[in-house]
């Protein structure tokens, strides 16, 4: 532990550094010994960004969450297994207040279909245990159109939400996938230091949850399609304050 930086001396005690044990790769994802992707900017409709790595396939991400008892984790989509959940939930009246996606089964194959052939996004499904109970879209912000309204870096890294299944929506499912998939994003590329999102202004609830797990809320502004808030999580914040394991989650675990 002492040679891999996970814990120092104090006096005649070991002590344990949780913040960067939690950094551990191989702790949480599958393709744990995958190095960062080298260095090689390269142009994509305009802009300016690194060459991006292949896209994982199956399950990237696994977590033992202890206040629910159960794990959750993360795994890429896939069109012949997973577009029929996309669609159900999609034409969830709750979703397509703030998704606008509602549709036949088609217009949803295609969407599936453009997301995954886009390099600078990853379309995952969440579960816990064996159910699936969301669908999270991940993309690098360089590329992204949130982009033109902020100073994006290299590395830094956003995200988009679909909750599909009501039995997993409320505030201790939130406490486990919401810190959840920023972990992975965070430990996907040691180079990404912050996470961004673009919720609906007007989506005070989701703010207000994205507040409770330390993303700070930065302005305000206009897509074509919608007005929204850019929040941002930086990475010391999040492993520094240790909110993988929210206060309101419940007790921290003894090990």
């Amino acid at each position: 532990m002492l040679d891999d930086g996970l814990a120092v001396v104090a006096g005649s005690n070991l002590v344990l550094l949780p913040d960067l044990v939690m950094q551990r790769r191989d702790n949480w994802l599958v393709d744990a010994e995958r190095p960062p992707m080298p260095q090689l900017h390269v142009m994509t409709g305009g802009k300016r960004h690194p060459r991006r790595p292949q896209k994982p396939m199956g399950m990237v991400y696994a977590r033992f969450i202890p206040w629910l008892a159960e794990v959750i984790s993360f795994r890429v989509a896939d069109l012949n297994d997973d577009l029929h959940l996309l669609h159900r939930w999609m034409n969830d009246p709750r979703v397509d207040a703030f998704w606008d996606e509602a549709g036949d089964l088609e217009k949803h194959r295609k969407y599936l279909s453009t997301i995954l052939a886009d390099p600078h996004m990853l379309p995952l499904i969440g579960c816990f245990g064996d159910a699936p109970f969301g669908y999270f879209e991940v993309y690098w912000a360089k590329e992204n159109r949130i982009a033109p309204f902020y100073d994006a870096d290299d590395y830094d890294r956003g995200w988009h939400v679909v909750v599909g299944e009501d039995a997993y929506r409320g505030r201790r499912y939130i406490s486990a996938w919401l810190p959840s998939l920023m972990h992975y994003m965070f430990l996907d590329d040691c180079r990404t230091q912050r996470i961004v999102g673009e919720p609906a202004a007007a989506h005070s609830q989701q703010l207000r949850n994205l507040e409770l797990s330390g993303f700070a809320k930065l302005k305000n502004f206009d897509f074509p399609h919608k007005r929204a808030t850019l929040v941002m999580l930086l990475r010391e914040r999040f492993f520094g304050d240790r909110l993988w394991l929210p206060a309101t989650a419940g007790p921290a675990p003894t090990a």
